[in-house]
């Protein structure tokens, strides 16, 4: 039976009408890497989802989607995008606080209306992909169109290297 948020996520993915997989997850195994590994997934289909924080001003954030296999360009690509001085990664209470997701199952699905999305160009050129699922219990193998028709959602060039 899934929790509350994980039932969020996947009735937001119905909504959108996307075509996605509900794949069970061992939480101890919840980390990419981890993920990767124990369940034979490559690393080039895998997404992070991680939130960005800005820290003067404060008060801003953003979750940003990219490749396990890239970095984020958070000092100057999201900073631009978000128009702020100074970002930092989320710490994990404030991770859960913007999305109401723990770290290791954050995904753009289902989150809080207001939050800036932004995806790296690179995942919507995908097949498919694996993201959170809005818990540590289970991911989502997506096929990421949807990405470029989800509400609040901006693709990026140059999100990440």
């Amino acid at each position: 039976m899934a929790s509350a948020i994980e039932q969020r996520v996947i009735d937001h993915l119905e909504a959108l009408g996307a075509r996605y997989e509900v794949l069970d997850c061992d939480p101890a195994l919840a980390d990419t890497a981890a993920f990767c590994e124990h369940y034979g997934y490559g690393p080039e289909i895998s997404a992070n989802a991680i939130v960005i924080a800005s820290r003067r001003p404060p008060g801003r954030a953003c979750l940003c989607l990219g490749l396990a296999t890239t970095r984020l360009d958070v000092n100057r690509r999201v900073k631009a995008l978000l128009g702020v001085s100074k970002l930092s990664f989320a710490s994990p209470e404030d991770t859960i606080a913007a999305t109401g997701m723990e770290i290791g199952g954050v995904t753009p699905f289902g989150i809080p209306d207001g939050l800036p999305v932004y995806v790296d160009a690179r995942i919507p050129a995908l097949e498919t992909c694996i993201v959170g699922g809005g818990s540590r219990s289970i991911k989502l193998l997506v096929d990421p169109e949807v990405f470029t028709r989800m509400p609040g959602v901006e693709v990026i060039d140059g999100l990440a290297t």
